[in-house]
């Protein structure tokens, strides 16, 4: 049995996979350990996994999940580079402190976080061996796929291709802080240099939480590189916020269900909520709004058409009973077609865009771009998907194609393999 540290960012939209993943691997009888600032440690205690406390100093208590209340506040490319900026300072604080926790903890395995990118030249410090996890969409570079930061769709035409790497040009120029640091801290280590973004990732196995259906075709992933499809708890749970997770299903009726919800971050944007309420008025389906918050003020909460309105009710239960979901793409959009029901996206900033792309893509349902939303557009995106069938049947495909790609469990079985071997584990389902 194997002692397993994890590297994550503190947002409950990585946490809860990562936790999901960290669980299996405990009852299979591994020791699992998350590493991580005090407000992580809140979070993680809901769980049953160990929690070894680092970067108080740079992340005293409350900081962090500051930081995200102001990434949430922010859309488009002034999030991207709030994120950037943040992702920054955290890989310092890593690197500073995560290899002598490590080593202390007796730790012999990384599950890393893709964004967590001091977690591949902290494992190569420490000789372990260490798996990438891709929780959001796969950071993987290759000039066929479009950034993930842009809604641009997949076109296998030469102008495409110049387009995406002219994107992938400034998603590079962007995050140059953060890969100048990675190059001195390998420099500092005496480690090889990386040539490529792509070095930074597992070379012995890469773990995404997409169905291979859903992504872009990408013809130059390596051969350790799995699509599992979400890390999700086997009773639709989310281990983090459990405890506060209250809602009564007595009150749903019986007409169609919209859920909407902007995740964990994107939720404090309330005007969206405003816009979505009013957009439903109309529209003979019942509305639950999610505010994805458990400290969130309901009395504050004067929305139109009075919709049923929760704090942080339990997630994956509601998109189950759901007729459609009005999301912003983030992973709710993974964790809809795992329940076969389309949605309509309104992509914010970071990665979901890109997600939003790839759910029109497989017809499992509309977009409605951020600088276009306004109660008459999103009226009528919302009308297609509930009354056209053939966005919930695209939805139904992309649900058997999660189904058959394994989810936690086989996850957790193919880190076991490398466990056992040490070597790269390689995709033999291609």
């Amino acid at each position: 049995m194997s002692h397993i540290g994890i590297l994550c960012p503190g947002a409950i939209g990585h946490i809860n996979p990562m936790c999901n993943l960290g669980s299996e691997l405990q009852e299979r009888g591994h020791t699992v350990t998350f590493l991580g600032p005090p407000d992580v440690g809140v979070k993680v205690s809901q769980t049953h996994l160990d929690f070894h406390e680092i970067g108080a100093t740079d992340f005293p208590p409350g900081s962090l999940d500051a930081k995200y209340e102001q990434l949430g506040q922010l859309s488009g490319l002034a999030g991207i580079k709030f994120a950037i900026t943040f992702f920054q300072e955290e890989l310092k604080m890593f690197f500073r402190e995560a290899p002598d926790a490590i080593r202390a903890l007796g730790i012999d395995l990384l599950l890393v976080d893709q964004i967590t990118t001091a977690g591949g030249t902290i494992a190569d410090h420490l000789n372990l061996p260490f798996v990438t996890v891709c929780n959001a969409l796969p950071l993987n570079r290759e000039p066929g796929i479009p950034p993930l930061f842009t809604s641009w769709k997949y076109k296998a035409t030469a102008v495409s291709k110049l387009r995406n790497q002219m994107g992938t040009f400034l998603l590079d120029y962007l995050t140059g802080s953060i890969w100048n640091e990675v190059i001195q801290q390998r420099k500092l280590w005496q480690l090889p240099r990386y040539k490529r973004r792509n070095d930074a990732y597992s070379q012995l196995l890469q773990i995404a939480q997409l169905p291979q259906e859903l992504d872009f075709p990408r013809t130059k992933i390596v051969p350790w590189f799995y699509y599992a499809g979400p890390l999700k708890n086997p009773n639709d749970a989310e281990p983090v916020g459990l405890d506060q997770q209250a809602f009564s299903f007595e009150v749903l009726n019986d007409k169609p269900l919209i859920y909407a919800s902007l995740g964990t971050l994107q939720s404090r944007n309330w005007e969206i909520f405003h816009v979505i309420a009013e957009a439903c008025l109309d529209i003979n389906a019942q509305l639950v709004i999610s505010l994805g918050n458990p400290n969130a003020d309901l009395s504050k909460a004067n929305f139109a058409g009075n919709p049923i309105v929760a704090a942080f009710p339990p997630h994956q239960k509601l998109i189950n009973r759901a007729a459609l979901v009005i999301t912003h793409a983030g992973s709710t959009a993974v964790n809809c077609l795992s329940a076969g029901v389309p949605m309509v996206a309104i992509p914010i900033t970071t990665d979901q865009p890109g997600m939003a792309a790839r759910v029109a893509a497989v017809g499992a349902g509309e977009v409605v771009p951020l600088k276009q939303l306004s109660v008459e557009t999103l009226r009528v995106a919302i009308g297609k998907v509930l009354e056209d069938p053939k966005y919930r049947e695209s939805a139904a495909k992309m649900q058997v194609a999660i189904d058959q790609a394994g989810g936690t469990r086989f996850a957790a079985g193919l880190v076991e393999q490398l466990i056992q071997t040490g070597q790269p584990v390689l995709n033999a389902r291609r």
